[in-house]
Parts: structure tokens; C-alpha cells; sequence
């Protein structure tokens, strides 16, 4: 029989699964085009697993459950929440989208996209490396299924079936890398694993080769060089709601999954994975900006950011330990935890705009696209060059305030190479600022293509208007979330 406390690590999860079948059911019943009652029952879902993950949070506990394999901190509490919030806020802007492209025959886009949700909940809560995976291959079939959602849509069909493939391969790497480990320490308990390896006792090429191959699996899942392959395909090929769902909220569970793997299961090899993610940074950082630049289509471009920009997450996660000391990892996984949460925010915004302005029959996916947006809508005009602003860390905006947290956090740390590396990451945003002024020059200085009114029902304009005001505040007054953080991760190191 399942204890109190096993139950209530668990019970964001067990509701999200019980009313993800409810809604699953219930849809059956619903015949407007729209799906109005399965939308508002899935919001407030939504609301209540996001409410308890923020009461679980602010109370400060951890608590094991399930025999250790399920762990519920503040932390993982607080991504768990984000990242309910994101799908909140995704299916609030897609749900027009998909109405319109004939996504919503049946309830799938809401199930499918709880269902998802549910996976990155088992992967930000996982203290077992299987309970971990269980959760990824969740979050990662739900997403096939919703990349290949418009089942008349040769693009998205043929985006499904890439990220199918290569999602295949990184899954296999990441079981590998974790078979190794279990070899080695022969624990799947990250606790245990952690103490294996810090004994001593286990044989270090083991453990690295095991190492290598879990690096390898998260890269995949976070979207960095050189196993970026699938981001700027399946970002263009998906319906952009789709496309919105896979680029938000799981870069929240990616780096819950990578804190658990990493730095609670392996920080004694930091030495080691550490010199991984800075080879895997700069890569992706180097490539994510210049290929950015001669794209056409807005969500490729996108796509190519977002590479970019989680190469400035890894940064973070690079300066925690130094020369074996351990002293400066709060501030730093808390400045990549910060700049994670402030990316998906604004990723929300600009992929709102676009999902806006896409309408029966057209998809707003080029650039040029957004020609003249200023004279047709000043309003949608002015919440993208905020989006594009903090993506490319112009001050006051969040995005601005989150690259200074990763680089002082470099800077600090006291390591030469550090700081050689914070000024290539410097340069490397001053390229990446072209192609995000590019899309601001277009939208103000540009002829518009043409002269229909951007329409949005008040849901959408509103949470929309809430969304850009989120992104200036988070920069003007940064404090509040980063104390949030800090205080987080510094939990999640005392336990």
C-alpha cells in the first residue's frame, strides 16, 4: 500500500493523468469546432496543477517517494509550475491555429499535450534514472504525435517522422550512457549513484564512458551542436502550435533532467562533463548564430536561436565547480535555471505574435511576413520587437538581465578560460543581435504586404499584453525570480 508521503510527491502527476483521461473521455461529447469545453476544463486543470506545484514550491520541503524514485523539491516544484504555466499559455495561443487548419476534430491537441506535460513532470521529479526515462519517452511520443497532428500536411508528416528517427537514436544513446552508470555503481538511485562515485571505489574510464553517453542524450533533448540536427526542421515543419509546445516547456524539463543526471547524480566528475558542455557551448553557439543569419523563414530562424541560446544555459552550468570547489554552484546553475525560464517566457511572446498572424489558409512563417506590422497592428508590432529585444539581451529586458547573470557567474568564477569564454559568448550575441534587429527593421520600416487588420479573440490579446509585460518586468525588477532561484538550487545542493 502506497504511503502518505509517496502520495504526496505525486499528486501534480496523479491529478494531471486522471483528468487528462477525463478530458479524453468527456471530448468525445463536444462537437463545436472550437472544442470550448475541453479548452476551458483543460485550463483549469492546468490552473489547479500549476497553483499546488507553486504551494509545493513555497513551502520549501523535500520529500522521496516511491521508494526513492520520485523526489519532490523546491526546484523541480517550481519548473514543474513554469512549465505548466507555458502549456497554459501555448494552448491559449494555439487553439485559434489549430481551429482553422482542421487540428481540431478530436481533442488530441488538449490529451496529447497534457500527456506531454505529465512527461516532463516524471522528468523533473525523477531520483531514479528509469523513472527519468520513462518520463522523456512520454514527453517525446506525445510529440511525435502532435508534430504529425495535421494529418493531411505532407511537411508535418515528413517533420514528424525526422524527429521520430533521431529522437529514436538520443533516447538509445541517453539508456546506454545509463546502463553503463548501473554497471558501474550498480544503482539506478541518483542518490546512490552520487555516492558510488564519490567513494571512489568505481573505475573513472567506466564512469566517463558511461558519462559521454548521457551528455549526448541531453544535448539532444536541450538542442545543442553538434545534435542540433532536428531543431530547425521540425520547428519549420511543425504546425507553429505544435512548433510553440515542443519549444517552450520542454526546455524546462530538459534542464530539470540535466540538474538530476548531472549535478545531483554526477557532480563529483563536474571536472569531466563540465569540459563536455563548454566543447558543446561553443559550438552551439557558434553555429546557432551564424546559420540564424541567412535564414528566411522566422521559425527557422527561431529555431537556430533557440540553439544558440541554450548554449548560453550550458555556460551556467559549466562554472559551478571550479578547481574541485564547489562554492560558486549556486550562483551559477541558479543564473542558467534564471536565463531558462526568462527564454521560454519570450519564446512564448514571439511565437504568439506568429501564431497570430497566421490565418485560414496562409502561415505567417517568413520574415517578410511580418512587413509593415507597425502600421497594421502597432500593438503586435511592439510586443515582437520585445520578444526580439530580449532574445538578443538589448537592456531593460529580461533576456538582457539573463545573459548578464550567466556571464557574471563566468566572470566570477575566477578561471582565465572562463573569461575568454564569456567575451567569445559577448561576441557572439552581438552577431546574433542582427537577425533579431532584422525582424524589427521589417516590421517598422517595411511596406506591409497587405492590409488586412490582425484580429485575436480576448483570451489571446490578453494573455498575449501579460506575456510582453512579463518580459519587460522580469528586467526591470530581476530580483524576485532570482532570489527564487537561488534559493532553489541552493535546497536542491543541502539535500
Amino acid at each position: 500500500m502506497m504511503d502518505k508521503i509517496s502520495l504526496m510527491t505525486a499528486y501534480p502527476e496523479l491529478i494531471l493523468f486522471a483528468m487528462a483521461c477525463v478530458i479524453a473521455l468527456m471530448d468525445l461529447g463536444v462537437k463545436t469546432p472550437l472544442r470550448g469545453a475541453t479548452y476551458v476544463v483543460t485550463l483549469l486543470t492546468l490552473a489547479v496543477v500549476a497553483l499546488l506545484e507553486a504551494l509545493y514550491a513555497s513551502s520549501g520541503a523535500t520529500a522521496y517517494g516511491f521508494g526513492n524514485m520520485v523526489v519532490s523539491d523546491s526546484m523541480g516544484n517550481w519548473l514543474k509550475c513554469f512549465a505548466t504555466v507555458a502549456v497554459m499559455i501555448t494552448l491559449v495561443y494555439g487553439r485559434p491555429y489549430a481551429g482553422q487548419r482542421d487540428m481540431l476534430r478530436g481533442g488530441e491537441l488538449f490529451t496529447l499535450s497534457l500527456f506531454a506535460l505529465l512527461g516532463m513532470f516524471v522528468m523533473i521529479s525523477g531520483n531514479n534514472f528509469l523513472v527519468i526515462y520513462l518520463g522523456l519517452e512520454l514527453l517525446t511520443l506525445s510529440s511525435y504525435a502532435l508534430v504529425a497532428l495535421r494529418r493531411d500536411h505532407v511537411v508535418a508528416t515528413e517533420a514528424a517522422i525526422k524527429y521520430f528517427v533521431l529522437g529514436a537514436m538520443a533516447s538509445g544513446f541517453l539508456l546506454y550512457g545509463m546502463s553503463m552508470l548501473y554497471g558501474a555503481t550498480g544503482s539506478l538511485d541518483i542518490t546512490a549513484v552520487f555516492k558510488a562515485i564519490a567513494s571512489g571505489q568505481v573505475r573513472h574510464q567506466v564512469l566517463i564512458f558511461g558519462l559521454v553517453f548521457i551528455v549526448c542524450g541531453l544535448a539532444f533533448k536541450l538542442g545543442v551542436v553538434p545534435f542540433h540536427m532536428w531543431i530547425p526542421d521540425v520547428y519549420q515543419g511543425a504546425p507553429t502550435a505544435v512548433t510553440l509546445m515542443i519549444g517552450g516547456a520542454p526546455k524546462l524539463a530538459a534542464f530539470g533532467m540535466t540538474m538530476r543526471l548531472l549535478v545531483e547524480g554526477m557532480l563529483p566528475l563536474a571536472i569531466d562533463w563540465q569540459q563536455m558542455l563548454m566543447v558543446l557551448s561553443v559550438g552551439s553557439l557558434l553555429v546557432g548564430n551564424l546559420a540564424a543569419i541567412m535564414q528566411t523563414n522566422v521559425k527557422r530562424m527561431l529555431a537556430y536561436s533557440t540553439i544558440s541560446q541554450m548554449g548560453f544555459v550550458l555556460l551556467g552550468l559549466i562554472a559551478g565547480v571550479v578547481r574541485g570547489d564547489t562554492l560558486s554552484a549556486a550562483n551559477a546553475y541558479s543564473s542558467s535555471m534564471f536565463y531558462v525560464i526568462t527564454y521560454v517566457l519570450t519564446t512564448l511572446a514571439s511565437f504568439g505574435v506568429l501564431l497570430l498572424l497566421s490565418r485560414e489558409g496562409f502561415e505567417s512563417e517568413e520574415i517578410a511576413d511580418l512587413a509593415g506590422l507597425n502600421q497594421r497592428s502597432p500593438l503586435y508590432a511592439g510586443i515582437m520587437a520585445i520578444s526580439m529585444f530580449s532574445l538578443a539581451g538589448i537592456p531593460p529586458l529580461a533576456g538582457f538581465y539573463a545573459k548578464l547573470s550567466v556571464l557574471q557567474a563566468l566572470i566570477t568564477s575566477g578561471e582565465p578560460a572562463y573569461l575568454y569564454l564569456s567575451v567569445f559568448a559577448v561576441m557572439m550575441s552581438l552577431i546574433g543581435a542582427f537577425y533579431y534587429l532584422r525582424v524589427v527593421k521589417v516590421m517598422y520600416f517595411d511596406a506591409p504586404i497587405t492590409a488586412s487588420n490582425v484580429v485575436a479573440g480576448a483570451d489571446v490579446r490578453v494573455v498575449l499584453c501579460l506575456n510582453a509585460l512579463l518580459v519587460v518586468a522580469l528586467g526591470l525588477l530581476p530580483g524576485g525570480l532570482m532570489a527564487l532561484c537561488a534559493q532553489s538550487i541552493l535546497q536542491m545542493l543541502g539535500t
